[in-house]
């Protein structure tokens, strides 16, 4: 069984009236940690910063073993616990979070990586998406933590029909063709919000996506519900990961993305994208690393000339 605790130790709380954002709803953010300590409390350091609105954060710790609940505990009382006994993956971490907070009367829900540090003005404007009874989920801009400049996430374009799922702006230097708020194809479980009565309506995470493609299966379902996902960029954080190393297009992660893709294909029964998709694999795998190329070279001139 998993235990809920308080960072402080003791049994989980009710929220207090100082939880209840000024439209009169409850807000509960969840982070999501495996044995990444740093991230995590830089990451919770961030989230101290958002005066507005009112929110309860609760880590779902999945079975770490590097001591992060401790040093959570320690640093910040105020954070709820949830310790797993193992680790369930993405979609059973966040989900398992997500039911240990039922019957508390929050209406809406934010999942956040933990690899993240958000601006202090990120919450609201998801929030306010979320009042709109069209959208089903909200995403911020996201941009490289290593990059502050450069955009990872300013929305998705989804063509189940050729098997396209890609991020769109993925390490071009954000501006204004980035300002603009518009329905994308997916949000990326990087960070999304959603109401609480729609992620239960589409059954949460899907947990056969061990990793990758449960953030766009979610999306699909949402938007098959007639829901748009908003991607909102006056909501921006920063994403541990490197823009400049080359590990998005590593084989293993390709790979663990290719099987994704394959799986998401196969239960929403794309069949465009169950032919197409190994096929055209190769050469937008090509086009990715001639794109990556250009751009390490494109950082690497502006380096050299600042």
């Amino acid at each position: 069984m998993a235990r809920v605790r308080l960072a402080g130790g003791g049994v989980s709380r009710n929220v207090q009236p100082e939880e209840v954002g000024m439209s009169g709803e409850k807000t509960a953010l969840i982070v999501l940690n495996w044995n990444g300590a740093r991230d995590t409390l830089a990451c919770l350091a961030s989230l101290t910063k958002v005066e507005s609105p009112a929110f309860t954060t609760l880590l779902v710790d999945n079975g770490s073993s590097d001591g992060t609940v401790g040093l959570v505990r320690q640093a910040f009382p105020q954070v709820e616990i949830l310790e797993l006994p193992r680790n369930l993956g993405f979609a059973g971490g966040n989900n398992a979070g997500f039911a240990s907070l039922r019957g508390r009367g929050f209406d809406s829900v934010v999942f956040l990586n933990n690899d993240t540090v958000v601006d202090p003005g990120f919450l609201q404007p998801l929030l306010n998406e979320l009042q709109k009874p069209w959208v089903g989920i909200a995403a911020p801009k996201i941009l490289y933590m290593d990059d502050p400049g450069r955009i990872w996430y300013a929305g998705g374009v989804l063509k189940p029909a050729t098997g396209l799922i890609e991020h769109t702006g993925i390490r071009q230097p954000d501006g204004p063709r980035f300002d603009a708020p518009k329905p994308v194809g997916y949000a990326t479980g990087c960070c999304l919000a959603m109401r609480r009565r729609d992620f239960e309506a589409v059954g949460g995470f899907d947990e056969r996506f061990r990793m990758y493609g449960e953030d766009v299966d979610l999306s699909m379902k949402i938007r098959e519900r007639g829901l748009v996902v908003m991607y909102q960029p006056a909501s921006r954080l920063w994403h541990r990961v490197s823009a400049s190393s080359g590990g998005e297009m590593s084989l293993g992660k390709q790979l663990r993305k290719s099987g994704a893709a394959m799986t998401l294909f196969a239960k929403h029964g794309i069949f465009g994208g169950l032919l197409l998709y190994p096929l055209l694999l190769p050469l937008r795998t090509l086009f990715a690393l001639l794109r990556f190329q250009l751009f390490r070279r494109a950082s690497s001139q502006e380096r050299e000339g600042a």
